[in-house]
């Protein structure tokens, strides 16, 4: 560990602890000699300002003042090279992928900051070629659109923009209050409050067109109805919930469904017969059995009966484009 790295983890370990640190801990966790450790701790005190107390009796311990460690910060940007390499591929990954591409331009000056920094600290630069991501069902977005949207999101302006619908194919004009971008299976989102239909709704961005930022500021609302109308069904469509879906999965499905995130108030348990039964709350069903459809028979809606009785019916029509009856 060089010193660099040896001042971060002192300061991370005499900043999260609430007892004073002995100082065979400190020698443990640095990997470094008594006399090394005294000049890290007389550098991190005396030029960098750190509020070090020592705390004498048998074995030596050291902490931070109380009151003044917790708003102490170092100054400049202070990472471990792993931590870099890390930030590094993150910026990389966002370069590559849909508008994360517009932020490129824009980071990299940062990138050549942190590749000195890698440098400087003996680190080379990580083979990010071996990393690869796989988008899957990423539709074509326009960039300028994309930067209109985001900025009223984050100035807080009203948005213009005409929009159709991907369901219906029909157009409409919309002036919307934009309350946040989501980003949901490799596609964007805005969410919105309509000022023509007085609701909140979520627009596709690569279905909106001729996006212009107005001077009328937008009209927040509160993250709690926000959540509540946007977010308590399954899937991007929007709505309170109108039932619970049950589904049962075969005991070889459920090795990769008792793993997953399908909502934040699903319900999950593991039935005698190796079977795994999930419960989540849905608005608009079609989301759901499609998804559910993607297991074929490894998986069975239990209830409601209507849910039950509309996958029936989605599963005959499959089963008749195959035998042409």
């Amino acid at each position: 560990m060089d010193r660099y790295e040896r001042i971060l983890t002192l300061h991370r370990l005499l900043k999260g602890a609430r007892y004073p640190v002995p100082l065979p801990r400190l020698l443990e966790e640095l990997g470094c000699s008594r006399a090394t450790l005294y000049r890290d701790l007389a550098f991190l005190r005396d030029a960098l300002g750190a509020p070090i107390e020592s705390v004498g009796g048998e074995t030596a311990a050291f902490r931070y003042a109380a009151g003044s460690g917790e708003r102490f910060e170092l100054p400049g940007l202070w990472l471990r090279s792993d931590e870099l390499a890390a930030l590094l591929a993150l910026n990389e990954l966002l370069g590559r992928s849909g508008p994360g591409g517009v932020l490129a331009g824009a980071l990299a000056p940062f990138k050549a900051r942190i590749e000195q920094l890698l440098a400087g600290q003996g680190g080379a630069r990580p083979p990010l070629e071996r990393i690869r991501m796989l988008a899957w069902g990423e539709r074509a977005l326009d960039q300028r659109t994309f930067r209109t949207v985001a900025g009223a999101v984050l100035e807080r302006r009203r948005l213009r923009f005409r929009y159709r619908a991907r369901t219906t194919d029909s157009e409409s004009r919309r002036q919307v209050s934009p309350q946040r971008l989501t980003h949901y299976r490799d596609n964007w989102y805005l969410d919105a409050w309509d000022h023509d239909r007085e609701a909140l709704r979520s627009f596709a961005v690569d279905r909106i067109a001729e996006a212009q930022m107005l001077d009328t500021p937008a009209i927040d609302v509160d993250e709690a109805v926000l959540d509540e109308t946007l977010a308590s069904s399954y899937g991007i469509f929007a709505g309170k919930p109108r039932a619970w879906a049950t589904i049962r999965f075969s005991a070889h499905a459920a090795r990769w469904v008792a793993d997953a995130h399908w909502h934040s108030q699903q319900q999950g348990r593991w039935l005698a017969d190796g079977r795994y039964e999930l419960k989540l709350p849905y608005s608009s069903a079609r989301e759901l059995l499609m998804d559910v459809l993607k297991y074929g028979p490894d998986a069975e809606i239990v209830e409601p009966l209507s849910l039950r009785e509309e996958m029936k019916s989605l599963l005959h029509l499959a089963l008749a484009s195959y035998t042409g009856k």
